[in-house]
């Protein structure tokens, strides 16, 4: 079991700023290729390098108290890459879970796939539904990967789903809404009708979502850094959390 290192500082946080705490923090998780030009090694050490970090956040956000974490691993844009980042990204994937499921599952961490993962090598995908599976009936953080995933490319097999359902007759169009709507996206029904994300963090100094949670970043709370994905550590995500918790969120109200 990890255990919460800083837990009794943090309890006080939590106690007094239970109700401000995000539920759900997304991580475009990005410089892991200039990381990589810095020191001087391959773009795949990059990668390496970035998933240490991912192992990180995700042990800090579950001690923090953080119901659901997504991070953005693997983009629908991602494949115009060459064949052999792709595939060391892949085969990377499957290092992770082979290396860290255990330890996931013994502190209940759920996982779930957010995008379209048949298309992905057929060894990674026998990674995610053993990962899938080993892991389906936890409770604790809920730990979305969005993989193969691209915001608009989710709107479009959404609506595709409602033209359906319209013309099966088993949905009238005047009854489309946007609930149902965000029901038929990735983040939906099929992964447990997952909060939009209260906080979304890009690292690397970008600041743009790039075809990330369109539709759920509606009312979400930006926070960017300069610092590139691999060296970003558990405290700088902590501290951008509490950041968070001092936003005054309105929602178009007053």
């Amino acid at each position: 079991m990890w255990l919460p290192s800083g837990a009794t500082l943090f309890v006080g946080v939590i106690m007094s700023e239970a109700e401000k705490m995000p539920r759900h923090v997304a991580v475009i998780m990005d410089g892991n290729g200039r990381w990589a030009e810095q020191h001087k090694v391959s773009r795949l050490q990059g990668h390496n390098r970035g998933m240490l970090t991912m192992k990180e956040i995700i042990k800090k956000a579950d001690v923090m108290g953080i119901r659901h974490l997504t991070v953005y691993a693997f983009s629908t844009e991602n494949w115009k890459r060459s064949q052999e980042e792709v595939g060391g990204i892949f085969n990377l994937l499957v290092k992770f879970v082979g290396s860290e499921l255990a330890e996931l599952h013994q502190n209940n961490v759920k996982v779930h796939i957010l995008g379209d993962y048949s298309k992905v090598p057929e060894t990674a995908v026998k990674s995610i539904e053993k990962a899938l599976k080993t892991t389906s009936n936890n409770t604790g953080l809920q730990f979305h990967i969005a993989l193969n995933y691209g915001s608009r490319a989710e709107i479009t097999r959404g609506v595709r789903k409602l033209c359906e359902s319209v013309r099966s007759g088993t949905l009238a169009p005047e009854d489309i809404d946007e609930k149902i709507i965000s029901e038929s996206l990735y983040t939906g029904a099929e992964n447990g009708s997952v909060p939009d994300p209260d906080l979304i963090i890009r690292t690397s100094g970008e600041q743009r979502l790039s075809n990330f949670l369109l539709w759920q970043a509606a009312y979400s709370e930006l926070a960017f850094t300069d610092t590139l994905w691999p060296d970003f550590t558990p405290q700088e995500f902590e501290t951008m959390v509490l950041e968070f918790t001092h936003r005054g969120r309105r929602f178009g109200g007053r």
